[in-house]
């Protein structure tokens, strides 16, 4: 090898030396550069909000509404010590020791980056003083670099009293509230310097975060931040907080046991300067969308500057809150009678092949104490309204037995009430004692063997329910998530009454849902928002969705031509008074505790949902005696309110009607699906555990005629008509639908089983 051999080809010590101390120094330079280059961060700086500013569809201004009014920095002495106390011992306990920064948090940070994960969040009181003020929230090396400099910075040039005061006053609080003093009077109506131990503790909570922490609940932004999961997170951190004062010896034993003897409950929320009517739902709908489709965090959101062209329409909002409130005016009357009380609604419109969001209707708004967003809350079942896409599964996948060849709306299923529920394999579904199970209808007529068709007309339950076991409830659900139903608001269990609508998406995606249909099978996500500007300049991530064909265009035809006949001969009747070409279908649930009706035509897709919700603990209730009729129906109120509003925001435009419908799939014969031998014997281990049972007593016993009008259970029907009947027992009328129908009415709208034990709102989800 030579003369040298290896050696020649290895370093010399110094040269290696040499390089490393190179290196060294120049990391040394760069930090000097870095230290000197920064700046320290003001207060007073990052207390200049701006407002928010959102624009119509049409570019005209709809509302400005910031924080800039709910700010006030305070100095340390007007600071409570327990405030100060909180968040050193829940977040930072070496802050009188430490010299601001992390190294270890700041690794962490820095490797995560590496990996292309998010940056982790400051974990000493002072970066977190620097996070707040320093404006930039790019998630790269340089402004993480940049914040360390700082921090190092303002630990040794600005005291632990003024790092704290920065901090408390530049800190994040939830709804709207920036820096203690507003956190004081947004949660408590009063001045810091008035909060107690107990209040302080509860203030430094939502600093871990307050859509998860504030007890008034978050759902609009996460379905999971409910007012009682946030209030039992609120309460466990509360306490833990107090506890880790009384540790660090920040509280005696006296104040220790009054702080923690009584949870401070925060006061309601308040409506901000701009946000009433239905603009405060508006806002609210497109702030979410803008927080789900970019980089921005709540906090510096609300911080303000930010300018939202939306997708609304004003003349369709004020029409759908028109026909909302004059319904309302009509047929309901809260103050004398008590089951008119809490009945709320909620409304979306959607354009079709586009998915633009035009008008919505959230509730009676914020200035009246309702804060939840009823047109993009998931919460209140769908019931029959879920019916087509049982259907549109059949005519796509066919059934167990059909080869994969699809089936005809034409194919006959048995329509008769309490009919045993048929599993693919020939054996029988079975409640938990083994007893039989059976699936009801609103009305013990004996329909016999019906078509698809007629069975959606009258909205007739045992014929959707089996024909959703023979497709396999899986397809139905898949056929659901392709129209755009997300799959957190869709009912887990695919038991028999999911084909009868136990889910429970929000009202903005049943539109868009439907309007897939309307559509020929195109589908395009919902949007509120089409440009968001910063500074003048667009912010990326608003492009317009892009429609996507996820059905053949036969298939949503047929379907659309089955729901024209829902409006012209059966539940939805109601709806003619439109005078155009529309289809849609009605949907009601156990115990009337909500009534649907979904529709549209070529130009508009809307949903209207109607419901009672306890207040206190947003638990359904029952609207039978509502409106002072027996049980309220989809094809009733809601029914009404979509035609009254339909009618005002396609006024003057023209009728295209819809694209023919081409005969589709097999026609099963008349006696109905193909039947297989039931198996002979039935075993324990052919129980349906996913399936809901009935009682005992109900799943034995036939129905009486009294029984016919208090469904029993899995009944989503919606007051069908019987031979030659009028529709549900109500007139034609749009805002009168009391006098009773002419006929033998055989199903006036009452309603079956939820699934989910009239569980009330769950909160945001969803995202629009």
């Amino acid at each position: 090898m030579g003369k040298y051999g290896w050696r020649r080809w290895v370093p010399s010590w110094r040269l290696t030396t040499g390089l490393g101390i190179g290196f060294v120094g120049s990391l040394v330079v760069m930090a000097g550069v870095g230290y000197a280059l920064v700046n320290i961060p003001s207060e007073n700086d990052a207390a200049k909000s701006q407002n928010n500013v959102y624009y119509w569809g049409d570019g005209t201004q709809m509302v400005a509404t910031g924080t800039g009014v709910n700010r006030q920095n305070l100095t340390i002495d007007k600071i409570p010590k327990a405030m100060q106390y909180a968040v050193i011992s829940a977040e930072n306990k070496s802050f009188y020791q430490d010299s601001g920064v992390d190294p270890m948090g700041i690794a962490r940070a820095l490797a995560n980056m590496a990996r292309g994960g998010q940056t982790q969040g400051g974990s000493t009181i002072t970066q977190q003083f620097v996070k707040n003020t320093y404006l930039s929230q790019d998630q790269t090396l340089t402004r993480k670099f940049t914040e360390m400099f700082i921090s190092l910075k303002v630990g040794t040039k600005l005291s632990k009293d003024q790092i704290m005061q920065g901090y408390l006053n530049t800190s994040y609080y939830g709804r709207g509230a920036y820096g203690i003093q507003a956190a004081a009077q947004t949660y408590y109506g009063k001045d810091a310097k008035d909060l107690s131990a107990s209040q302080c503790a509860v203030l430094a909570a939502l600093l871990k975060g307050p859509t998860y922490y504030d007890p008034a609940g978050n759902a609009d932004l996460d379905k999971t931040a409910t007012p009682e999961a946030n209030t039992a997170r609120s309460q466990g951190r509360w306490r833990w907080i107090l506890g880790e004062m009384h540790k660090d010896d920040r509280l005696t034993d006296t104040q220790y046991q009054e702080a923690v003897s009584k949870y401070p409950t925060p006061q309601g929320r308040k409506a901000t300067r701009g946000m009433n009517g239905q603009i405060s739902y508006l806002v609210d709908t497109a702030k979410k969308y803008v927080l789900n489709h970019s980089n921005i965090t709540e906090a510096k959101f609300d911080q303000g500057g930010y300018q939202i062209t939306t997708t609304f329409q004003k003349n369709k909002v004020d029409a759908l809150a028109t026909a909302v409130k004059k319904i309302q005016k009509s047929r309901l009357n809260p103050e004398t009678k008590e089951k008119d009380k809490y009945v709320q609604f909620g409304a979306a419109s959607v354009v079709p092949d586009d998915g633009a969001i035009v008008a919505l209707y959230g509730g009676d708004g914020y200035e009246n104490g309702h804060f939840t967003n009823n047109a993009d809350t998931s919460g209140v079942p769908v019931g029959s309204t879920w019916k087509p896409y049982v259907l549109a599964a059949a005519m796509q996948d066919g059934t167990y037995n059909s080869n994969g060849e699809g089936i005809s709306p034409l194919s006959k299923y048995n329509g008769n009430d309490h009919l045993k529920v048929r599993r693919p394999d020939g054996s029988y579904y079975l409640n938990k004692d083994n007893s039989f199970f059976f699936q009801a209808n609103e009305s013990n007529h004996p329909w016999g063997y019906i078509t698809l068709r007629k069975a959606m007309e009258q909205s007739i339950n045992t014929p959707f329910v089996q024909l959703g076991v023979d497709v396999g409830m899986s397809k139905v659900r898949d056929m659901a998530r392709s129209t755009g139903i997300l799959d957190g608001s869709m009912a887990k269990d695919l038991n028999p009454s999911f084909a009868i609508g136990t889910s429970t998406p929000s009202a903005i995606r049943m539109a868009d849902s439907y309007a897939t249909f309307a559509a020929s099978g195109k589908q395009a996500d919902p949007y509120s928002v089409t440009m968001v500007k910063k500074d003048g300049q667009e912010m990326p991530g608003f492009t317009k969705p892009k429609s996507k064909q996820v059905m053949d265009s036969s298939i949503a035809n047929n379907v659309t031509d089955v729901l024209q006949n829902v409006i012209q001969n059966g539940t939805g009747q109601n709806a003619k008074a439109l005078g155009r070409t529309a289809a849609g279908k009605t949907g009601t649930t156990d115990e009337n505790k909500s009534a649907w009706f979904v529709g549209y035509t070529q130009q508009l897709a809307t949903s209207v949902a109607m419901f009672r919700e306890n207040p206190k603990d947003h638990r359904l209730l029952s609207m039978n005696g509502t409106a002072g009729t027996d049980s309220i129906h989809g094809g009733d109120i809601p029914t009404s309110v979509w035609t009254e509003y339909m009618l005002a925001a396609l006024k003057d435009k023209n009728d295209p009607g819809f694209p023919d419908a081409i005969k589709i799939g097999k026609i099963h014969n008349e006696v109905g699906a193909p039947t297989p031998t039931p198996k002979p014997t039935i075993t324990p281990s052919q129980t349906p555990t996913e399936s809901t049972s009935p009682s005992p007593t109900e799943s034995t016993t036939s129905p009486s005629p009294t029984e016919s009008e208090t469904c029993r259970f899995f009944c989503n029907n919606d007051g069908g008509t019987g031979p030659g009947g009028a529709d549900g027992g109500a007139s034609s009328s749009p805002t009168d639908s009391t006098s009773p129908g002419n006929g033998d009415v055989q199903g006036n709208g009452n309603a079956g089983a939820n699934g989910n034990n009239g569980g009330g709102f769950l909160g945001g989800q969803a995202g629009q």
